[in-house]
């Protein structure tokens, strides 16, 4: 069945993939954020969640909402933009699905609600946000919660990804893999912590794959597997960029995590911000590893291997020809 999509935080990343897989299953989707989508300005309507007054109009038609709008950074000033955009933003969503009669919902959450976590954490892990980004996903799911529960006819799917990465995306696992690529990695700690990632072709096939789901609230983290160590990761990336690099340099994590004390000292300062902190050092040596009974059940099959969306990055990231300006995402 095709659908009358709306994408709300559909400019970014993860929207712009999600709006061309969409499109090509033949759904009409408008896109509405409060930035223009560069590769879709033909679907864009200027929208923003923290304006409730907006919403219904650019939403009217629509029978299916994805809410991807966020703020994640870790430095997002002031702090009180988490609350206004992640939960107020969610509030305002629920209020125009209601008005509207909208009685499907796919809200992109994110693994950030289970904090450092045991290894393997799915669905059932125990809900321990650390920053405000998580408490804030958090919340918002209780508000998606509580609009479903209003009528057994409303379907809500919640999609916990873990870090996600693809080409155009200039966040943290692009410039992990940029640094690699250049010879310039050091590695903080002994490189044999796990990461959990997500492939973007693979999140917004699950994102489409959601729409056939009924009445009733869904759940769902999503990973690809097999996780890496970081060891692996580094060898993986200098195999498909072939450059034989074999020597790693090496910082032990006290000295790493005392480097980022310092950094955070400094950013409090200057009111500069700077890419190493503390937070980031401990997020990067810890194990962050996810799975999702569910998604199994669903019998959902990704369509890229880990490897091969890697594969997929590396060769446009870095072994392209380059033929014009790119489409970047900025979304770490």
């Amino acid at each position: 069945m095709k659908n009358n999509i709306a994408i709300i935080g559909g400019s970014g990343f993860i929207g712009t993939k999600l709006a061309g897989r969409l499109l090509d299953a033949g759904h009409s989707t408008r896109i509405i954020d409060k930035a223009e989508s560069r590769v879709y300005p033909e679907l864009w309507i200027k929208g923003d969640v923290r304006d409730r007054h907006s919403l219904p109009s650019a939403l009217e038609g629509c029978d299916v909402i994805y809410n991807l709008a966020a703020e994640h950074r870790d430095d997002v000033m002031p702090r009180s933009l988490y609350y206004d955009v992640n939960v107020g933003g969610a509030e305002n969503v629920c209020q125009a699905a209601e008005e509207l009669g909208v009685k499907k919902i796919i809200f992109t959450s994110s693994v950030a609600v289970y904090g450092f976590t045991e290894k393997e954490t799915d669905e059932s892990g125990e809900l321990r946000p650390f920053n405000d980004y998580g408490r804030t996903k958090l919340e918002a799911e209780k508000v998606y919660r509580g609009w479903q529960e209003k009528s057994g006819a409303r379907s809500l799917t919640i999609v916990r990804p873990t870090v996600v990465f693809g080409e155009g995306n200039r966040g943290n696992v692009y410039n992990l893999l940029n640094r690699i690529a250049s010879g310039k990695f050091l590695m903080v700690g002994n490189g044999r912590n796990h990461k959990s990632m997500a492939y973007v072709g693979n999140v917004v096939s699950f994102l489409e794959f959601a729409l056939r789901f009924g009445p009733g609230i869904h759940l769902f983290n999503y990973i690809d597997k097999p996780d890496l160590d970081m060891n692996s990761l580094v060898s993986l990336v200098n195999e498909k960029i072939g450059n034989g690099r074999e020597k790693l340099f090496r910082l032990p994590y006290r000295l790493g995590y005392a480097g980022g004390l310092v950094f955070d000292a400094a950013s409090r300062l200057t009111g500069k911000k700077y890419p190493i902190s503390s937070i980031r050092i401990k997020k990067f040596c810890s194990d962050t590893q996810f799975t999702s009974y569910r998604i199994r059940e669903t019998g959902f099959t990704p369509p890229y291997s880990l490897e091969e969306g890697l594969h997929r990055t590396i060769r446009y990231e870095f072994l392209r020809p380059r033929t014009g300006p790119d489409i970047l995402f900025h979304t770490e």
